[in-house]
């Protein structure tokens, strides 16, 4: 294999393939059709759903005994406590955060450093409250489980020796799925549904959302294991009136080529498939040069024989974090091991140039891909209608039942991708002060203001859009709250406590409201 042999990196060649057959509703379709159709769509994730959670309390059931029979030899060991784990409601993952908040998309949601409290301002009542959130941890996606199983056979087929921490992999067996969510990306999702109900509970205790998911398999059950998570915790609230509504309805907008959804990009053929397609993927080799041949050097002498390639370097690291998410606990994988702090922040900063420059405003049609649900949300915010000619599906937006505005309803969920959310979050403006990154020096995330993958676009990530009322304000305020960190909205000249104003904020978004250069997608 050749070093400079292309991979799906962070930019668009790898497609997501569908997994199952889905009912498709094109943009023509009637919108009562559409409305039956998502109804058969969440039927059948709603039985996979339980037949999974079936299987899992069997395999529970039988291995606690196990389990118990092993705990005394669990407690005083030096390896890693299996009945612990490191994810919690409130701040995430926090094990090894010197490495694990270093691993890009990778990373499993962690609550990121805010300068700005994210608690309710004083004098302020929230009155909407929007979650926009990525699929939880999962399986590698199909093409890249075959390169890494490819990695570890060749390794096994011609390493002369293992040493060190090396010897761990003489015994590896590479088990990992692909695709779908994992136990422990399950729970992710679950903690973020009770986590959302205890921040917006004065709304949520009488208010079931309107949700949205993209069609992809770990999306719909992310969105499903969401749900979960919030009906658990209004069920305690409100144990009188805890089968309200549940399983909550959801419109599930289909991923197929060609179907309008601004949930997940696929329209705009120059991004697709244009000169500008291999940006993302461009950056990261560029980085890759610098930061890789010391760790492929290290690699090719504690692994003598197999002589890694740049890309095996990747894949090698990419293993730490699957295979951790791929324990129930999420427990370091011995992966992890293998590098050191400092190559971890270089390997954070090569996710983040594939984000930035595949779908970020370092591709001139990256923001473009975020313009729908941007326009989507000014139409929330505001109470009036969808105004785009973009992504958007006019069938499903034009319809108060697949896109109800105002009213009784005031919480929104969506559920998306991590490529999508990174178009989204530059079309919405939320990182303009971020320079374009250096593809050669690394910089953290003072550097850029904030940016970087594992920041914006962990496993199981969410962004919060809320709009609230204030005793000294006129006018209902805005405020956006990425993985727990305010952002500043300089562009709407927001407070010192992060909001602006409703419609300062929608100023701001003249980028979506004038299309988003969406003409130049069919040049």
């Amino acid at each position: 294999m050749s070093s400079s042999t292309p991979i799906a990196r962070g930019g668009k060649k790898y497609k997501y393939e569908r997994l199952l057959d889905t009912e498709p509703a094109p943009e023509a379709t009637r919108t009562l059709d559409v409305h039956e159709a998502t109804h058969r769509i969440l039927d059948h994730h709603l039985k996979t759903f339980r037949s999974i959670k079936r299987r899992q309390l069997i395999l529970m059931a039988s291995t606690v005994i196990g389990a118990l029979v092993l705990l005394y030899w669990v407690i005083g060991s030096n390896s890693y406590d299996l009945l612990s784990n490191c994810d919690s409601v409130d701040v995430g993952y926090q094990c090894q955060p010197e490495i694990s908040h270093y691993w890009g998309q990778y990373s499993p949601y962690f609550s990121v450093p805010s300068e700005i409290s994210s608690e309710v301002p004083d004098g302020c009542q929230i009155t909407f409250a929007q979650i926009l959130s990525r699929h939880a941890a999962r399986d590698p996606t199909s093409g890249k489980t075959k390169s890494y199983n490819s990695t570890i056979n060749r390794i096994h087929a011609n390493a002369k020796s293992y040493t060190g921490d090396y010897a761990f992999i003489k015994d590896y067996q590479y088990t990992l799925g692909a695709d779908q969510l994992t136990s422990f990306g399950q729970q992710q999702m679950i903690n973020s549904g009770e986590k959302f109900y205890s921040r917006y509970r004065t709304l949520a205790l009488h208010t079931i959302p309107f949700i949205r998911s993209s069609g992809q398999d770990r999306v719909v059950e992310s969105a499903l294991n969401w749900t979960q998570g919030y009906h658990s915790s209004r069920a305690q609230d409100n144990p009188a009136n805890a089968n309200e509504g549940y399983p909550y309805p959801m419109v599930i907008i289909s991923e197929d080529a060609g179907f309008n959804n601004s949930l997940s990009h696929s329209l705009c053929t120059e991004f697709e498939d244009g000169a500008f397609s291999d940006h993302g993927d461009d950056a990261q080799a560029a980085w890759a040069a610098v930061f890789t041949p010391a760790i492929t050097a290290r690699l090719n002498e504690n692994l003598p024989g197999v002589n890694f390639t740049m890309d095996e370097t990747i894949y090698m690291m990419d293993m730490c974090p699957f295979n951790t998410v791929a324990d129930s606990a999420g427990a370091i994988s011995a992966f992890c091991a293998l590098f050191t702090e400092s190559e971890w922040n270089a390997y954070d900063y090569y996710q983040s140039l594939g984000k930035y420059y595949g779908y970020g405003w370092g591709n001139p049609l990256g923001a473009t891909q975020g313009v729908g649900f941007a326009n989507e949300l000014i139409a929330r915010l505001t109470n009036t209608p969808v105004n785009d000619h973009t992504s958007t599906n006019s069938t499903l937006d034009s319809s108060r039942k697949t896109f109800p505005l105002g009213g009784s309803t005031s919480l929104y969920a969506d559920f998306s991708h991590d490529n999508d959310m990174t178009s989204i979050f530059m079309a919405l403006g939320l990182y303009n002060r971020t320079r374009p990154l250096l593809n050669t020096t690394i910089e953290d995330v003072q550097d850029t203001n904030g940016y970087s993958a594992a920041w914006t676009v962990p496993f199981a990530a969410r962004a919060y859009f809320e709009k609230m009322v204030c005793l000294d304000d006129d006018e209902e305020m805005v405020r956006v709250i990425v993985n727990d960190r305010v952002l500043p909205l300089e562009a709407c000249q927001a407070g010192k406590l992060g909001q602006c104003s409703v419609s300062a904020f929608v100023d701001m978004l003249s980028f979506p409201r004038d299309g988003g250069n969406w003409d130049k997608c069919f040049v």
